[in-house]
């Protein structure tokens, strides 16, 4: 079961830092450098200084983390930010615009009782890396704070636990920032101990999915073997939990984008070699010509509305490629992949990487795709090519074109559960919950 509570959240003092939207920051594996210097120029106290401290020179090895450290402690002595006095679950709203539509999340932030992924009733559905947990791991260990909140997903059909918030918050007003794409965030804070019992019993029976934070879960539950390795702590002790949003899976406002693919390291491939490659497991058809045809190519593709059907753009040629996986595909893909699940298999993604860039193109090992969520992002990216060398100046450094890219649907919640309770990870970057959450409205407190 899902084991949640209140807690005593570490928040900011407005009347320190002026407005939420001086200090907050979006998640810390979305910030370049360029936004991580604007974030460092808004406030002193932004959390940017927190979840992403920079180097700065003279440093010795990890001396950011140190820093963050001490930010953190000076700024809690200061009354920059403040101990809540009672425990609280934190009603979390997101307001935003996609498709032309405005949507509303809601969700709320509790503390979570750890659990060991494959030995209780929190699941998760992409893979991690080791190098970010180790990174994560040494920001707890100076901080001995949650900085940031993991996303979690949890099936309620009749959104039971958030409805039950929803009338505890009605009539009062909530704290209000926008951040830099537009996305309008309110929070509530309820401390009724009534309503919170209600809230935790309701959701104490559900399975709750990681959609977004795996590598911070994972750290957390190494964070708390350390602790438990070198000394003795309760079971009620706060390093036993970790700072968590729930958000209903049948919540109006749930919205999964897509991960278009943008790949480095290919060699240039004109549409007659793709067709060659790829004609054995996929119906192919030449769609259009020009960067922007990803517009009309992508309505096709969202209509169908199929797993199975791709967008491949070949810049020899400068024109797209529809493929739809046949039978034979769908064969050599299952014996590819003989631990997967046939609804692993059936991913648009799974497809993309194991059958089409892997076994039929031959790619292995690739340097990590430009990852877009929108058509223009992915004609925008063509266009200029691979910008990443781009130096502090916004001088090119390595303007390579990108040889191939790839029009791909976002998995959806259920397959995300189906997958999930089937003890199996997604490639990473199969979905994009949008928006992001905020750094830096609630802290969580570990010792």
């Amino acid at each position: 079961m899902a084991n949640i509570q209140a807690f005593r959240g570490i928040r900011y003092d407005l009347g320190h830092v002026g407005s939420l939207a001086n200090v907050i920051a979006p998640p810390y594996d979305i910030i370049d450098r360029e936004m991580q210097d604007e974030l460092y120029k808004k406030h002193p106290a932004n959390v940017v200084r927190l979840i992403l401290n920079r180097d700065e020179p003279g440093d010795e090895q990890d001396a950011r983390y140190a820093r963050a450290a001490k930010f953190l402690n000076s700024w809690k002595k200061q009354g920059v930010l403040f101990e809540e006095a009672d425990p609280a679950i934190y009603v979390y709203h997101q307001t935003f615009t996609f498709a032309g539509q405005t949507y509303t999340r809601r969700g709320f932030m509790a503390r979570c009782k750890l659990e060991k992924f494959g030995e209780g009733n929190i699941f998760p559905h992409e893979e991690t890396h080791s190098a970010a947990k180790a990174d994560r791991l040494k920001l707890f260990s100076a901080c001995e704070h949650n900085l940031s909140q993991i996303f979690g997903i949890y099936p309620d059909e009749t959104n039971d636990a958030q409805e039950k918030l929803e009338t505890a918050i009605a009539g009062t007003a909530p704290l209000e920032v926008t951040d830099h794409l537009g996305v309008v965030h309110h929070l509530w804070t309820v401390t009724d101990t009534k309503i919170l019992s209600e809230v935790t019993s309701c959701l104490g029976p559900k399975p709750v999915f990681i959609a977004d934070g795996h590598h911070r879960y994972e750290t957390a539950c190494n964070y708390r073997d350390e602790k438990l390795a070198t000394e003795s702590i309760s079971d009620e002790h706060p390093a036993n939990y970790v700072l968590m949003m729930f958000i209903s899976m049948n919540d109006p406002g749930m919205v999964v984008l897509p991960t278009h693919r943008l790949f480095r390291g290919i060699r240039p491939t004109s549409l007659t070699a793709l067709e060659s490659q790829l004609s054995s497991c996929f119906e192919t058809e030449r769609v259009g010509s020009g960067v922007e045809f990803a517009n009309e190519l992508w309505q096709e593709i969202e209509i169908e509305n199929k797993q199975s059907t791709l967008g491949l753009y070949s810049a020899v040629d400068n024109g797209w490629l529809r493929i739809r996986i046949n039978e034979t595909g769908q064969s050599r893909l299952s014996e590819i992949a003989t631990s997967q699940s046939s609804q692993w298999c059936g991913l648009g993604v799974s497809i993309l990487h194991q059958l089409v860039m892997g076994e039929l193109l031959g790619y292995s090992d690739l340097p990590t795709p430009k990852y877009v969520h929108d058509i223009p992002e992915v004609v925008e990216g063509i266009r200029q090519g691979d910008t990443a060398g781009r130096d502090a100046t916004g001088q090119a450094g390595s303007n390579e074109p990108f040889q191939l890219a790839a029009l791909v649907m976002p998995a959806s919640v259920n397959d995300v559960r189906a997958i999930s309770l089937q003890g199996e990870r997604m490639p990473a970057k199969s979905t994009y919950f949008y928006p992001k959450l905020l750094s830096g409205l609630v802290l969580n407190p570990l010792s």
